[in-house]
């Protein structure tokens, strides 16, 4: 993860609609019978049945979906206690979390109440209102009688996730640690730093897992937790099971586990050098663990270790577990979340991280191969299967332990449920982001004198997945730099090609341009003058290797970035016609768009080659393409040029690529309703599966309907254009594009500057 500067923070929270979360309505709300079915008078039928029958408001409303995430504020993260207000903005990043990886929605309810009578009394309160509650950032020990009363007193899941999360995610981590260690949990020695909520949470989940508590030493900020202190409470009392103290280096002495859950620096590489063999350092501390990874492994060889964080591997990361625990809670409508639902999600996990791991993943990571071992203990935090894996373990564990209302019957139908939820929009981009942080390019800017474009390329130097060539003047761009307080550090490179210093680098290029060119009406003086123009300078460096990859667009026409890259880099072998596409990121996952921005009217040879190109990009990008040929017709029920053109458009495509999953001519509305399709046209390939691939007859239809779907769709995101075709990485913005799109255009370009 790049540097995170406040500015950043500050503008991402407030930008646009302020903070991270909002309301959706789910029905028709269009007519006055819809405002009459939503309210009244036809609000009251639904009230009535509840009041008959209150198991009935998880049929009628958005209950049994509904998390509220709680918190007072005494304990934010490293910030402390800075009250309910200002705890806000991690409460709705909580939200987020769950919305994304289990779609699950959440209100945020921040209680001006650090008295644990009152904050329970308020929370009893709302109750009503949720299907789950997640206890966040309260501060011990008021945190453990607070969810020790509401677990008593309510009847819906409830979960502190700050003491409960991190303990299931290490207990997984340890069963598989202690399996490539070959030691039994009832004989390890386990020496815990950090006694607070987290801790205890760890050490019972430990114990209920068959580790003695005779083994377990836990030190708090004032030492070894023994029968002699008085100073401690009655939770800390319970693990202070030793007569004698001893310091942190005498008590690591052949210990076969470390759990790490305070701060920075307080393990030394003696301590670990000193642990039994094959130690198991968990050093959880954030962002600075007790040790770091490069000391560790520095001394043990075979150490086997997890920190908090995303750089190194094994990261213990509560997002493995709370959105899926709470996922297969509602989903059964548990009364609770017991000692039983928490094993089986250690166990699911553990599982998980055993078992062959799919390509999509390994290619997120931008690894070879990912597999169980030292390095593997536990799963990715972008593994898809975790929702598939997690949730009906904690679904399962709740039927067999009696608290569930509500019994799953059909497993397989579960499971597909649960993949439908899986929100391949943000898993789409998510895949991106992590693929090109692993292999990062050099990528050219030909506007780096426009500050849309600087602030991206810090950006993206500062996420390390581009290094950054920066085409324009010299003095323009540095003013920028320091007049919009950009931080590059050097990590980026200034080039003018209309700089006296350039002029060497603008006769070998000029040179290279002419060899192409010679018998396309250009002399070598025209050649070697072109290459001052920054789109054919930095179309050059991609061509000669000197860059990976180049951005353009943002203040220039399409056709004057295209131009120089057909001219200098061309097309892929075996393409005869570059095309130009769009990804729109909606709610029902990515739609592939093609083409929107190059081929004016292609012919039906056109359509097959440029809808092979699409479908290679989408593979790229782990989308199983499913692809619809659009028109005003379906399946030959009107006369015309363009319906006839994509009924051959098909015959070519099935005899060329007859892997496709590919029909038409159809209309965009029968495409993208797969029940209408099945009523109207069950003879169709494309009958009952969700098209995500939309292939139009000319650009005019194509750039129209991106457009509107851009500007119209509130939840609409636009990735593009993406050139499809070219031999190397070059791509064009749309005019006046934002950082964010310009972001995610410099990570398509990485990515296919990697597979180039």
């Amino acid at each position: 993860m790049g540097k995170i500067r406040k500015k950043d923070a500050l503008d991402y929270h407030s930008s646009g609609r302020p903070g991270k979360i909002e309301i959706q309505p789910t029905k028709p709300y269009s007519s006055q019978r819809d405002l009459s079915l939503a309210y009244s008078p036809g609000v009251a039928d639904p009230c009535i049945e509840i009041a008959e029958n209150p198991s009935d408001v998880y049929k009628y409303t958005s209950k049994g979906n509904l998390v509220a995430v709680i918190s007072n504020g005494t304990a934010v993260l490293g910030l402390g206690n800075i009250g309910p207000m200002a705890s806000k903005p991690v409460m709705e990043g909580k939200g987020l979390l769950f919305k994304i990886f289990a779609d699950i929605d959440v209100f945020d309810i921040e209680v001006d109440a650090s008295d644990p009578d009152k904050f329970i009394e308020t929370v009893k309160a709302i109750s009503p209102t949720f299907g789950g509650i997640n206890l966040e950032d309260i501060k011990a020990p008021e945190a453990f009688e607070i969810e020790r009363r509401l677990k008593e007193e309510l009847n819906i899941p409830i979960m502190h996730d700050d003491q409960h999360g991190t303990a299931i995610i290490s207990s997984a981590a340890l069963l598989n640690a202690l399996e490539i260690a070959e030691k039994k949990i009832e004989d390890i020695k386990v020496v815990v730093v950090g006694a607070g909520a987290a801790a205890f949470s760890c050490a019972n989940l430990y114990l209920a897992l068959g580790a003695k508590k005779k083994n377990i030493y836990m030190f708090d900020s004032k030492g070894l937790l023994t029968t002699k202190r008085t100073d401690i409470d009655a939770h800390k009392s319970q693990f202070a099971v030793h007569d004698e103290t001893a310091d942190l280096a005498e008590v690591m002495k052949d210990s076969d586990v470390f759990l790490g859950l305070s701060k920075g620096g307080l393990v030394s590489k003696e301590m670990v050098k000193s642990m039994a063999k094959n130690p198991i350092v968990f050093a959880l501390a954030n962002p600075e663990p007790e040790i770091s990874y490069e000391e560790a492994t520095s001394v043990r060889e075979d150490i086997i270790m997890a920190t908090g964080r995303s750089d190194h591997p094994n990261q213990v990361n509560n997002v493995l577990g709370f959105p899926f625990i709470f996922r297969g809670a509602l989903d059964v409508r548990a009364t609770c979340i017991n000692e039983e639902m928490k094993l089986a999600a250690v166990k699911a996990i553990a599982k998980l991280a055993k078992e062959a791991v799919p390509e999509d993943v390994i290619e997120a990571y931008g690894e070879k191969n990912i597999s169980f071992g030292r390095e593997q203990i536990i799963p990715k935090p972008l593994d898809s299967r975790l929702i598939t894996t997690v949730s009906p373990a904690v679904a399962k564990a709740a039927m067999d332990s009696g608290v569930a209302q509500h019994h799953i019957e059909d497993w397989d139908e579960y499971d597909t449920i649960l993949r439908k939820r899986l929100g391949l929009d943000n898993k789409l981009v998510r895949d991106l982001t992590e693929k090109v942080v692993k292999n990062p390019k050099r990528v050219v800017f030909a506007e780096a004198d426009n500050f849309r474009i600087l602030k991206a390329a810090e950006i993206a130097a500062d996420e390390g997945f581009a290094q950054p060539v920066l085409l324009g003047r010299r003095e323009k761009i540095l003013e920028l730099i320091e007049e919009n307080g950009l931080e590059f550090n050097g990590n980026m490179t200034i080039v003018d090609p209309k700089d006296e210093s350039q002029k060497a680098k603008c006769e070998e290029y000029g040179k290279l341009y002419f060899e192409k060119r010679k018998r396309k009406g250009f002399t070598l003086f025209e050649s070697v003058k072109i290459m001052r123009e920054r789109n054919y300078f930095g179309s050059m460096m991609v061509e000669t290797g000197e860059a990976d990859a180049l951005i353009s667009g943002i203040t220039r026409k399409y056709v004057d970035v295209i131009k120089p890259a057909l001219q200098i880099v061309g097309k892929q072998e075996g393409v005869d016609k570059v095309a130009g596409m769009y990804i729109l990121i909606t709610k029902r996952g990515p739609i592939f768009f093609a083409d929107t921005t190059v081929n004016f009217d292609p012919t039906a040879e056109e359509i097959a080659e440029i809808t092979n190109l699409v479908a290679k990009k989408a593979r790229r990008l782990k989308v199983h393409p499913r692809i619809a040929l659009l028109s005003y017709s379906n399946f030959g029920s009107s006369e015309g040029a363009d319906a006839r053109k994509m009924q051959k458009a098909l015959e070519i495509i099935r005899e060329r690529y007859p892997n496709l999953t590919v029909d038409g001519e159809i209309q965009a509305n029968f495409a993208l309703n797969g029940e209408l399709m099945m009523e109207k046209f069950p003879f169709s390939t494309l009958a009952n599966k969700e098209v995500n691939t939309l292939i139009f007859p000319n650009l005019s239809s194509g750039n129209i309907a991106y457009k509107l779907m851009q500007e119209m769709g509130d939840d609409v995101e636009a990735i593009g254009p993406i050139l499809l075709g070219i031999k190397k990485s070059i791509h064009v913005l749309q005019l006046g594009s934002s950082v964010r799109e310009i972001l995610n255009m410099i990570k398509v370009a990485v990515l296919d500057a990697q597979t180039k």
